[in-house]
């Protein structure tokens, strides 16, 4: 199978396949990352028609990497094992319970392809062989918990970006991360135009892990993605919402124009 370089930007576009699963048999579930496609996982294969070697995963994965030894590779048998995985498959399995979206871009970004769970498939046109990133949706996340430690890293104790602060430094690889980092972030609604200035990935796809802005509401609003739904919305946990200067959380909240909504989100 030839590799195919990007040339082009691609608008973002969903493309749902639903093909049923077919029993046929006791199912294996997943292990380690061993090249084979077990109960559970999400699985890449190097080739068309689910052939060729298989690499498989059971979390989202925002970038791949492009070089050996620590891209995430093919390491079932058959054609194009040892292979980063990136730019490089040409067809799924979802053994996931989740509907899984492959992305164009890396960080969720781009075109995007969704498969149900449990479906099998080609990438389309725009997807095989410029696979970038995958995220596993339908509520699949993390567990809210009030885990703020009191620092307020150069923020207003017990705001939303203080809060924002403390799970960037705790949960996205930044632990150095406060208001003077690498630019003034200042208030929340600032935080799209900071992330900007840095190199940090702006966009409007919500992931498990994604830093919500809301720069639209009064001096701003940032909040924390801890889950993602297959109609977009999400959940999230934050400061000074709900509760003035506490701890809260809301459900299947969106990206829109909304006051009470998000307009943008930040890959650490």
């Amino acid at each position: 199978m030839p590799h195919l370089k990007k040339s082009l930007t691609v608008a973002g576009a969903a493309l749902a396949l639903t093909a049923p699963l077919v029993a046929t048999g006791s199912p294996a579930y997943a292990a380690a990352r061993d090249g084979a496609c077990d109960g559970g996982e999400f699985c890449y294969y190097y080739n068309s028609n689910e052939a060729g070697s298989i690499s498989d995963f059971t979390t989202s994965i925002g970038d791949y990497g492009t070089t050996q030894p620590s891209c995430y590779d093919f390491k079932g048998a058959g054609s194009g094992k040892g292979l980063c995985v990136k730019n490089n498959a040409a067809s799924v399995w979802n053994r996931t319970s989740h509907t899984v979206r492959v992305y164009y871009n890396s960080n969720y970004g781009g075109a995007h392809q969704d498969f149900a769970a449990g479906a099998k498939g080609n990438l389309n046109s725009t997807l095989k062989n410029n696979n970038a990133s995958h995220q596993i949706l339908d509520g699949s996340g993390q567990t809210p918990r009030n885990d703020y430690d009191g620092n307020a890293r150069g923020f207003a104790q017990n705001n939303c970006t203080a809060f924002a602060a403390w799970r960037i430094a705790s949960r996205l690889g930044v632990p150095s991360f406060s208001n003077s980092w690498k630019t003034t972030w200042g208030n929340a609604g600032t935080w799209d135009d900071a992330a900007r200035r840095v190199g940090v990935t702006v966009n409007k796809t919500p992931s498990v892990g994604a830093i919500a802005v809301n720069d639209v509401h009064k001096v701003g609003h940032v909040a924390y993605v801890n889950r993602v739904y297959s109609d977009g919305s999400f959940d999230v946990e934050e400061y000074n919402w709900n509760n003035p200067l506490a701890y809260g959380t809301r459900s299947h909240v969106h990206v829109s124009d909304a006051q009470a909504d998000f307009q943008w989100m930040l890959h650490f």
